[in-house]
């Protein structure tokens, strides 16, 4: 039984109308309708910049809000309610009057390693051509296989993977949680561990949007609440706030949790992973915004200032 004094008939989810997107905003439809029985949830899918420009890397037309631009839009203008979001694309400051209302409990945060052989990244043959649309991805693996050729890969996770098969690439690399979700676990053949490929800020994290003065939704989706994941990706969020990145830097960001302590390793790198910043710091769960900022800070004092620099520049 919710907890939910009824005061509204129906609510509107606002979502992107990809595969994945809509997995997540009807996971989300599904809960509250538990929830709520009585509620009517329908989903509104937007299309935004990111979902229209497919030819060019995310990078060249400013990584910001590419796919939550619209849909915030639509958020302060009451046309929806709430808005699911994958919570790497998510900007670090949100428009005035919108908040992220809840966090639900995170997917497997790493990077899945696709190659149509079987083939291992360590087993990659020498000049290999991996693709990903990510410059964080990018780096990483360049700084661990300097001869491997890089190229954009754009689309939906189905395109992708179509591409792969069609055997433009020889591997990939997608988020594990994307696959996961919608089922696809089969298609992976690692998933890349942390110290090789340090996942986005957010990744495999939901995020749920609403107006900050809409206490009828904000206490109807506060039960999907997971307090580990949110605390986790605050952490995140704050060193990427403090780097002033968005999603298409590369930027990286992994928080975990073991039991009242909150470790955050983060990464500045340049795109040919020659320069490669790391730093990690292990505190209190309860400072997550201070422990973002303090990792961003050791990153800039290590050499991060100059690399981030350069990238704005050349995108």
């Amino acid at each position: 039984m919710s907890r939910v004094t009824q005061s509204r008939s129906t609510i509107v989810i606002g979502t992107r109308g990809s595969q994945l997107a809509l997995w997540q905003a009807e996971w989300v439809q599904a809960q509250l309708k538990q929830m709520a029985p009585d509620l009517s949830v329908v989903l509104k899918r937007i299309q935004t910049s990111g979902d229209k420009i497919q030819d060019v890397p995310l990078a060249k037309v400013g990584g910001k809000g590419l796919f939550v631009k619209e849909i915030e839009e639509a958020l302060l203008q009451k046309e929806i309610d709430l808005a699911v979001h994958s919570m790497k694309d998510v900007p670090a400051v949100l428009p005035s009057g919108l908040q992220i209302i809840c966090v639900p409990e995170r997917e497997d945060a790493r990077d899945a390693w696709l190659a149509w052989n079987g083939n291992k990244l360590e087993a990659l043959g020498l000049g290999g051509r991996v693709g990903t649309s990510s410059l964080r991805r990018q780096s990483q693996l360049l700084h661990v296989r300097p001869d491997l050729q890089i190229e954009m890969l754009r689309g939906n996770v189905d395109t992708r993977l179509r591409k792969l098969q069609e055997k433009h690439f020889d591997a990939i690399v997608l988020a594990a949680s994307g696959l996961k979700r919608l089922g696809w676990d089969e298609h992976i053949t690692e998933c890349l561990p942390v110290d090789i490929s340090l996942p986005a800020i957010g990744q495999g994290a939901l995020g749920i949007e609403g107006r900050e003065d809409d206490a009828f939704v904000i206490d109807l989706v506060s039960q999907l609440e997971h307090n580990s994941t949110r605390v986790a990706v605050t952490a995140e969020r704050a060193l990427l706030r403090r780097l002033e990145g968005g999603c298409q830097v590369p930027i990286a960001g992994h928080a975990v949790l073991h039991g009242d302590d909150l470790t955050l390793d983060g990464l500045v790198a340049s795109l040919d992973g020659k320069r490669y910043v790391r730093y990690s710091l292990t505190g209190s769960m309860t400072e997550p915004m201070s422990i973002g900022t303090t990792v961003a800070e050791e990153l800039l004092a290590r050499g991060a200032q100059p690399i981030l620099q350069e990238i704005y520049g050349a995108v």
